[in-house]
């Protein structure tokens, strides 16, 4: 009796809970209407399904988390659905209902085998699969073969795949997920129908992650949610990994995923931070640009995210200077700040900019010491922002210079002229003065004419012998364009109304108009070369070069 008075019965077991499933698994597409940012792909598939040119073989391909497995799993189910009532076919919108579709889903599906190639590598798994499939299917419509990774076959496992795949059992189709296509052999591209996955817009990914958090009864600010797209890069999975730890950060306390503690769990630097560093390095101002970097850096940004975020400015500059539409995700001040730039700096100026931010941020992945490397990194673009350009440069020398023998370099320029003129001592105007006065008259008359080939080729090529209207006469001792005299003659006879004669003769002429032009430039670089402050220059930068001047006009006593 004692024993029966002290029997209890069983101890309260704890109530099992149900493990927690990820977003990313939660959300996972269960039909192409859910599957994101591929709608060519959907069309491509619906119209071979309804047309029944469906490919044996498919080739899934995109980056991480755009959903290639899981639109393999869709196929599968799409062309083994059988319907509510069991007397379905092949469907682009699979029911979801019945027992081949939920078993697929489920993954429990006899008929449709799934097989990782990065932990089945050899021959001999893609033997397995080469023997299974020549029996018929189970239970399915077909069967049905999904090899993720399928980059990672070996080489002779692919080999041995190729007579199968080219020439497969009615009853198979085979579906193929990659990462790196390029590692796919050609031999095996050929045969599959290949499908590019895009990377999904911040857009719609944003739009996707309002859906979710509103599924999941959480509260979220929209500029959150932009940060996570935008964090994502075009990947499903990867943004609701984040969406994911942004709700477990945020917490109990009802506050929701805010856009303050999705940037200090990511370590992003805040837009409006980013704006005033840019502002601080464009308005040269280093103590103030080092000082802001390094609250971030307090803050726990990266320096390396600091300077991705700069360049990202710079190009957001650069896209509103050529007018293009405003990103919807930009608030007002960010357009407001990104306008006034775009109004003041110049497009060399932006180049130079992203060339020099580009670099640090090369350089600062792979220092050792990453926040000195984007100070200094900072720093160079603060100074090399001040610096003028080679022209300005070459300019400011020139006008620094003692005054150059401006005679001399117009003589040096009007040689060819000169001997042009001599040339033409004998010409013959006509009594009505209708008659071009010279050669550079002749060629004023065609670009007048829109004959600017014509007039090209002569300035290239014509070297002046005698010009005495009708007559002219060019030089054939350096290599001539036969058919000019021709030319020539026919377009001033329509230009003038009067006939010309244009032969040509074994003698060296005058220099054409481009050996003329040449000549003037070389003797002003042979000028500017010699003058005090660029010879100084050249001597303390051996490697440098003079690239561009201008010289100041002045009047010779």
């Amino acid at each position: 009796m004692a024993d029966s008075f002290l029997d209890l019965g069983e101890p309260p077991q704890p109530a099992k809970t149900e493990a927690y499933r990820v977003l990313a698994r939660k959300y996972r597409p269960q039909n192409f209407d859910q599957l994101i940012g591929q709608d060519a792909m959907v069309t491509t598939l619906g119209n071979a399904i309804k047309r029944g040119r469906l490919a044996h073989a498919f080739l899934l391909t995109g980056v991480r988390g755009v959903g290639k497995t899981s639109t393999a799993r869709l196929i599968a189910k799409a062309l083994n659905c059988i319907g509510p009532d069991g007397e379905g076919g092949p469907t682009i919108d699979p029911c979801g209902v019945c027992e081949p579709c939920r078993a697929i889903a489920e993954g429990r599906h006899i008929d449709v085998i799934e097989m990782d190639a990065a932990s089945h590598t050899g021959v001999d798994d893609v033997r397995e699969i080469i023997d299974a499939s020549r029996y018929s299917a189970v239970s399915a419509r077909y069967k049905i073969y999904i090899i993720d990774e399928v980059h990672m076959l070996s080489k002779n496992a692919f080999n041995a795949l190729l007579k199968t795949l080219e020439e497969p059992p009615p009853h198979v189709k085979f579906l193929f997920a990659t990462t790196e296509v390029n590692k796919v052999p050609v031999t095996v591209l050929s045969r599959c129908q290949r499908f590019d996955l895009r990377r999904i817009t911040s857009e719609k990914l944003t739009a996707h992650f309002a859906h979710v958090v509103d599924a999941e009864g959480v509260e979220a600010e929209p500029e959150a949610l932009a940060l996570i797209a935008r964090a994502a890069e075009g990947s499903a999975r990867d943004g609701l990994s984040i969406l994911d730890q942004a709700i477990a950060h945020a917490g109990l306390e009802g506050g929701g995923v805010r856009a303050d503690a999705v940037r200090e769990m990511l370590g992003l630097s805040d837009r409006g931070a980013i704006r005033d560093l840019l502002g601080l390095v464009l308005a040269g101002d280093g103590p103030g640009a080092l000082a802001a970097l390094r609250r971030q850096y307090d803050l726990g940004v990266d320096p390396l995210g600091v300077l991705r975020a700069l360049l990202e400015s710079v190009h957001a500059v650069t896209l509103t200077k050529l007018g293009t539409e405003p990103d919807s995700a930009q608030s007002v001040e960010e357009r407001a700040a990104l306008a006034g730039w775009a109004a003041t700096l110049s497009f060399a100026s932006l180049h130079r900019l992203w060339q020099l931010l580009l670099k640090g941020h090369d350089e600062v992945a792979r220092a050792a010491l990453p926040i000195e490397a984007c100070e200094m990194a900072l720093l160079r673009v603060i100074h090399a922002a001040s610096l003028p350009d080679p022209g300005e440069l070459a300019r400011r020398f020139a006008g620094e210079s003692v005054s150059p023998p401006v005679a001399q370099v117009q003589a040096s320029a009007s040689t060819a002229p000169a001997a042009s003129a001599a040339m033409a001592s004998d010409i013959r105007p006509s009594e009505n003065g209708e008659w071009p006065t010279d050669f550079g008259a002749v060629l004023g008359l065609l670009d007048t004419a829109r004959e600017m080939g014509l007039a090209e080729k002569l300035r290239l090529a014509a070297r002046l012998v005698r010009f005495a209207p009708p007559d002219i006469v060019l030089s054939s001792a350096k290599p001539f364009p036969a058919d000019i005299p021709g030319e020539l003659a026919d377009v001033l006879r329509r230009l003038t109304g009067k006939s010309w004669r244009i032969t040509t003769e074994d003698t060296p002429g005058a220099p054409s108009v481009r050996e003329a032009q040449a000549a003037a430039r070389a003797a002003e670089l042979d000028w500017v070369r010699g003058t005090p402050i660029v010879k100084a220059a050249m001597e303390a930068f051996p490697a440098a070069e003079v690239v561009e001047w201008a010289l100041k006009q002045q009047s010779v006593t």
